[in-house]
């Protein structure tokens, strides 16, 4: 029975929501774009009129949802104070599969001869049947996703995405910063005083919204004087149309894209934990929403936008206490997908992410790695703290193996060469390192949660975890010896990528076999102290 309820759709605090949640928005779009267009040379059109409709869409979708929830609740319960769950692109498996999947199939689609408007169309196919396959995944993924929670621990849960904080959300935006010093130092600093240092503004204004404004504005004054540290470019004055349709294009990168699977799919088990986690922050904060239908929209809303072209997964964010404390309600979330979902039709999103520049955006992922980096240490136990410090390694392994597969940085017949290189004692560096990197994600979790539950005198546990990632080395869903982390059955290989599953698998066997065994030991069988690792 629904109580009386005097619920506003608009508040003065939904404005200061609506630039908070609308620029994280914007700056995962921006980095989409930078690390596609710049980085890897995709043609910008594709970008902006293929990629960004659908994708917007999918924002569209589920915040239009979660602010019908937040009406829905409030007319319940009779709380006029209900704040919507804010929606929004996940960060980091939108830049992880910008730099890991889109990217380098753009790449490999080039060097079968496609010319460059043809891999980047099999690329953005490819993009689509990621996302179609990750919404599916998280719809069913939706009714076990506590199960999943249970069964690993939280440091291999947050370890992973702490990572990812670190290696991709963190440190390529860092690099954008200090390509424009002072321009980026400048809104680096208000969003570290305003968000970390939690100092309000005078008169209260909006952080994000004043140090995106500030940093460029400074810019385009510094900018034409050539005192920015680069070649100073006017933005182009365009809008890029481009009405999102219902396409069956995902079906011809299906094949393709089932080959980063292994990547894609950890990437969809944590924002399915993670919404699991921030609906529960919600009911603590005082709005209980039902955690499935909080699930189900996200994975609909991801499965929709990949039909319309999208190539970036929709998550409930982290924070909805914080939008509360900022008094927005439920208005913030509704202008803030309409103005995304328009956007995106429009043109007037990926003219805002041309216009402003990126060392002005970064300072928001930067935040977003800090808080993710840091939570992952909070919320885990703290003798658990070294088992979220060794699930960084696998995605600092990913980051480099970017950087030496790009022709740009090391040209491909020498990269080739540096894979094939027997002429240590071991295995060969850059082999071993893109092997480390392939699968990082899953890679991460399964080592966050072996060593946790070394950590707990669990040896047996720590075992199962072992196992599995034994036999998904075998076959290539972590630790591929292919550069492009394909799975592969092991004696199809030739040369020393051959020895990868071989010796890799076998390591993981015998690492297995010792802990069992010491599982038998009186030591391993005794508490672990406390405040060990504190």
């Amino acid at each position: 029975m629904e109580k009386k309820s005097n619920y506003k759709l608009f508040v003065p605090g939904d404005l200061n929501g609506f630039f908070g949640l609308m620029f994280d928005n914007m700056t995962v779009l921006s980095f989409l774009a930078g690390i596609l267009v710049f980085g890897f040379g995709f043609p910008a059109d594709i970008v902006y009129q293929k990629m960004f409709p659908g994708t917007a869409l999918g924002v569209l979708f589920g915040d239009l949802i979660y602010s019908w929830m937040a009406i829905r609740l409030a007319r319940k319960t009779g709380n006029n104070e209900v704040t919507a769950m804010p929606l929004g692109l996940d960060t980091p498996s939108t830049i992880g599969i910008a730099l890991t999947v889109l990217g380098p199939c753009f790449l490999f689609m080039k060097g079968k001869g496609m010319n460059v408007h043809d891999a980047a169309m099999m690329t953005w196919y490819v993009g689509m049947a990621t996302m179609v396959l990750i919404g599916v995944f998280k719809f069913v993924f939706s009714f076990i996703g506590g199960w999943v929670q249970k069964v690993v621990p939280q440091a291999g849960l947050l370890g992973s995405l702490a990572g990812i904080g670190l290696a991709l959300i963190g440190f390529v935006p860092l690099v954008d910063i200090f390509g424009l010093p002072v321009v980026g130092m400048i809104s680096m600093g208000l969003i570290l005083y305003n968000l970390i240092a939690r100092i309000k503004l005078p008169w209260n204004i909006p952080g994000v919204f004043t140090a995106v404004c500030i940093g460029t504005v400074f810019y385009y004054i510094l900018g034409p004087m050539g005192a920015v540290g680069c070649t100073y470019k006017a933005p182009v004055m365009e809008l890029h149309f481009g009405f999102p349709l219902p396409t069956i294009g995902f079906i011809y990168g299906l094949k393709e894209a089932l080959k980063y699977l292994p990547i894609a799919l950890p990437f969809a088990i944590l924002t399915v934990v993670g919404g699991i986690n921030v609906t529960e922050s919600a009911r603590v904060a005082g709005d209980d929403f039902n955690t499935r239908d909080i699930l189900l929209t996200e994975a609909i809303a991801t499965l929709l936008a990949g039909i319309f072209g999208g190539v970036a997964q929709s998550t409930p964010y982290i924070g909805q206490p914080a939008y509360k404390a900022m008094g927005s309600r439920v208005g913030y979330t509704i202008i803030t997908g309409l103005f995304i979902g328009l956007g995106g039709i429009f043109g007037y999103v990926s003219f805002i992410v041309e216009f402003i520049p990126r060392a002005v955006l970064a300072p928001i992922l930067i935040f977003v790695a800090l808080e993710i980096m840091v939570q992952a240490f909070m919320a885990c136990p703290a003798a658990h703290a070294p088992a979220v410090a060794f699930s960084y390694f696998p995605t600092v392994a990913r980051l480099l193996a970017i950087k030496y597969s790009t022709p740009d940085i090391v040209p491909v017949e020498r990269f080739k060469a540096l894979l094939s290189n027997t002429s240590g004692k071991e295995l060969p560096e850059i082999l071993v390192t893109v092997a480390l990197g392939n699968g990082f994600i899953l890679t991460a979790m399964l080592w966050g949660a072996f060593v946790s539950f070394m950590i707990d005198r669990k040896l047996r546990h720590a075992c199962v975890f072992i196992l599995i990632a034994a036999v998904l080395t075998f076959f290539g869903i972590i630790h591929s010896a292919i550069p492009d982390g394909n799975m592969y059955l092991p004696w199809t290989l030739s040369g020393v990528a051959k020895e990868i599953p071989y010796q890799f698998t076998a390591a993981y066997i015998v690492l297995a076999a010792v802990l069992f065994l010491l599982s038998f030991s009186k030591e391993a069988r005794e508490p672990a102290e406390e405040g060990a690792h504190s």
